[in-house]
Formats: structure tokens, C-alpha cells, sequence
């Protein structure tokens, strides 16, 4: 088993944009019965642009596990160890505490607790997900998904050892 670490930040309201981040459907919806089925048309559309797009998609995945799809240039670490992985995410944390909108996510004690939690999740082999708004409207997501195999998703396939 090991870990891969991943950090995203920007707007709040790209990441706002659930379409991006949630995978498509394994069925697609149906085709148009006739070339004046408008609204099925654009549903298609739609469908193939997300089967399209979520996998190279830089935002974060609604499911953490959907990492694993995404492009191997946004993992930001790997580590065998579950402690290294939340000793990668303290650091993380302290990187962007200074940025925090909320003077609650600052405290240190509560950080401590959330790398503590989240060292004890990946041992386990679960992953973490955290989220923080950040000074104007933005948005930080810090991911670690555990693989080989995932644990929530055992068929996303690790593509990076």
C-alpha cells in the first residue's frame, strides 16, 4: 500500500462547478430520436464533453478515490508510509494556514488533530480529503488517496508506483 498527495487551489466558484467534478455516468443517456430532439441532443453533448473532461480535469474529484483517474502530473508526493503521507499534509497545512478566511481553521490544535485523524485514516487504508477557504474567494482542497488497492474504489487502478 502507499499514498498520493494532491493540493488544488483557485476560485470557489470553479470549485463549485460539481459538473467537472463528478465522473460521468457509465450509461450514456440516449440517443436523439429525430434531428428537432433538441434537448437530447444537448444531454449528449454534454455526456461526451464530461467523459472528456473529468479525467484531465485539474479540479478536485467529488469522490477522493477519482484521483487516481486524473493526469500523474498533479500528484504532489508518494509515500509507502502512512505517516510520511501525513507528515506531507502537516506541511501542507502550515504552508497555507496563514491564508485561512477563518480565524477557527488557524488554531494549531485543531491542525494537529486533523493530521493525527488523517495519519490514523491512511494507516487503515482510507484516504483524506480536507477543504479550507482561503482569503478572498478561494479555495484549497488537500487530498491523500491510499492505493494498491483503494479501498472505496478497489477498480480505480493505481497508475503511479
Amino acid at each position: 500500500m502507499h499514498h498520493h498527495g494532491y493540493v488544488w487551489t483557485g476560485p470557489k466558484e470553479r470549485f463549485d462547478n460539481e459538473a467537472l467534478r463528478r465522473p460521468p455516468h457509465p450509461d450514456p443517456p440516449p440517443a436523439p430520436l429525430s434531428d428537432q430532439d433538441v434537448q437530447a441532443e444537448r444531454l449528449l453533448k454534454r455526456y461526451r464533453e464530461a467523459v472528456a473532461e473529468f479525467p484531465t480535469a485539474d479540479l478536485p474529484p467529488l469522490e477522493t478515490a477519482y484521483w487516481l483517474i486524473k493526469p500523474r502530473s498533479l500528484v504532489r508526493g508518494t509515500w509507502e508510509e502512512a505517516k510520511e503521507a501525513a507528515s506531507w499534509l502537516a506541511e501542507r497545512l502550515a504552508e497555507y494556514t496563514p491564508r485561512f478566511a477563518s480565524q477557527t481553521d488557524r488554531d494549531p490544535a485543531r491542525l494537529a488533530h486533523l493530521v493525527n485523524a488523517a495519519a490514523e485514516r491512511l494507516h487503515s487504508g482510507a484516504d483524506v480529503s480536507y477543504g479550507f477557504y482561503l482569503e478572498r474567494p478561494s479555495y484549497l482542497s488537500l487530498a491523500v488517496v491510499t492505493c494498491s488497492p483503494n479501498r472505496s474504489h478497489p477498480q480505480l487502478a493505481c497508475r503511479i508506483a
